[in-house]
């Protein structure tokens, strides 16, 4: 039964984290973590299991997720390295931090993490875009078929906020996708389709790094990831396919509603 449960988990997952730029394990760690500690389908899962579980996945969405993505040239590789510099020490930070959570304070800390990002993402049309990071950063363009979009950052801000995002994925197991999308779409002005595809890029590249850190902390149930990481490759694949035929507005209101779902569910278990 629990490889069943896994399996309907790691597709999930990954079409979901590919759709909306998640990386999937915003969508792996609750939805395992109910099913193995609350309904007593999975045995042995511990928060910090399913976080190594969870960073190991996100290796082979992320993998997959960048392949379809570089197919139609959305994914911005130097950004996404610069990003990723910065992340690498805060995941390692964030994995070391994981040891001491017992699972109602994860629970909780990752429900109210979602809330805020779901929060940021409805308000964002009633606030004005911050030009700033744009006017005194590094300035990309990027054309699709109708129009031209001017987005940047300023490097050392950047690897900053970054480090923040990394230490959050180590932590919590989630990526850092459900962090750097809303700010990469708020701060630094990304079209959402551009966002998604380098943070999927990303997630593929600091998930080799939090995996490494897990493993070495013997966090990675390794038995389960026989049908998770099969499930969630597939499962990317398709969501980065969705992605192509949805429109700018339609992935940040699928985003928004997935982060709040995910968020009020979290912080019930943690209360409860």
């Amino acid at each position: 039964m629990e490889w069943v449960v896994l399996v309907a988990a790691g597709l999930f997952s990954g079409i979901v984290g590919a759709l909306v730029g998640l990386g999937g394990g915003v969508i792996l760690v609750p939805a395992v973590l109910f099913f193995g500690t609350t309904l007593g389908l999975i045995p042995n899962i511990t928060p910090q299991s399913v976080v190594g579980l969870s960073v190991v996945m996100m290796i082979f969405t992320g993998l997959s997720s960048t392949l379809s993505y570089t197919k139609t040239k959305t994914v911005d590789f130097k950004s996404g390295f610069i990003f990723f510099i910065g992340s690498i020490p805060g995941t390692i930070l964030g994995a070391f931090v994981n040891k001491g959570l017992d699972l109602p304070s994860f629970n909780l800390y990752f429900g109210i993490l979602l809330i805020i990002l779901s929060t940021l993402l409805l308000v964002r049309k009633y606030l004005k875009p911050v030009k700033w990071f744009v006017e005194n950063g590094k300035k990309r363009t990027f054309t699709d078929d109708r129009d031209t979009y001017v987005y940047g950052y300023p490097i050392w801000f950047a690897i900053v906020l970054t480090f923040g995002v990394g230490f959050a994925s180590g932590l919590f197991g989630i990526g850092g996708g459900s962090i750097i999308v809303p700010a990469m779409i708020l701060l630094f002005l990304f079209p959402p389709h551009v966002a998604i595809a380098t943070s999927m890029f990303m997630v593929f590249l600091s998930s080799i790094i939090n995996s490494i850190t897990h493993i070495s902390l013997g966090n990675v149930p390794w038995l389960y990831t026989i049908p998770v990481i099969p499930a969630a490759y597939i499962g990317a694949k398709f969501g980065a396919s969705l992605n192509k035929k949805l429109n700018s507005e339609t992935l940040v209101i699928a985003l928004r509603i997935v982060l709040l779902l995910l968020g009020v569910r979290s912080i019930i278990a943690g209360l409860m």
